[in-house]
């Protein structure tokens, strides 16, 4: 959903938003009662419109905050209690092995948290891009980022030019050393782990 100038296809949140640019399009989901799976009077757990996985949630705060960048110290705090919702829908699914981060050059402003299986089964899931952005240091865990603004009083995250060469990097299996020539052999090979 988030990756960095996703040059082909949309990418998962992104639509025609009637109040202007794709990019701003979280703020209408957010208010999508066919998106939104809970909420409260901080944050909104929507479902992501174009999942990379079987189970992909974005938790997004009510207040406007664009992106990481933005945060500010005293908002450790916030950030915090999105992860702890997280948690909380996570363990409705024990089943299910997910992962909680950001994208660290993330192209939907406002700020949203990722919660994703790691099964990353999904139609949805196309490029090499989307991988990368989940299987790289591209994806920021939500625990790291808690961590930087608290010690910090910002949150650190990389330039566009470091953001481009790691979503461009090659094809490989997040679970093991297999590094497919392309999309389809990885999804094939994703298969066997779901299986397993």
């Amino acid at each position: 959903m988030a990756t960095a100038a996703v040059k082909s296809g949309k990418t998962s949140g992104q639509t025609s938003s009637k109040n202007g640019h794709w990019s701003k399009g979280l703020l209408a989901s957010m208010n999508d009662p066919n998106l939104i799976v809970e909420s409260d009077e901080h944050i909104v757990i929507i479902k992501d419109k174009y999942p990379k996985a079987r189970y992909h949630f974005l938790i997004l705060p009510r207040e406007k905050i664009p992106n990481l960048k933005s945060l500010k110290a005293n908002q450790v705090d916030l950030l915090q209690y999105m992860d702890e919702r997280a948690q909380l829908l996570g363990a409705r699914h024990p089943q299910v092995t997910f992962r909680y981060g950001y994208h660290a050059i993330p192209s939907m402003s406002q700020l949203h948290l990722h919660m994703i299986s790691q099964d990353f089964d999904s139609p949805c899931l196309k490029t090499k891009r989307h991988w990368n952005s989940f299987n790289t240091r591209y994806f920021l865990d939500s625990e790291d980022v808690i961590r930087c603004l608290k010690e910090r009083g910002t949150v650190i995250s990389m330039t566009p030019v470091a953001g481009e060469k790691l979503l461009e990097q090659p094809l490989r299996c997040h679970k093991c050393v297999y590094a497919p020539q392309n999309m389809p052999k990885l999804k094939q090979h994703l298969l066997k782990h779901i299986d397993n």
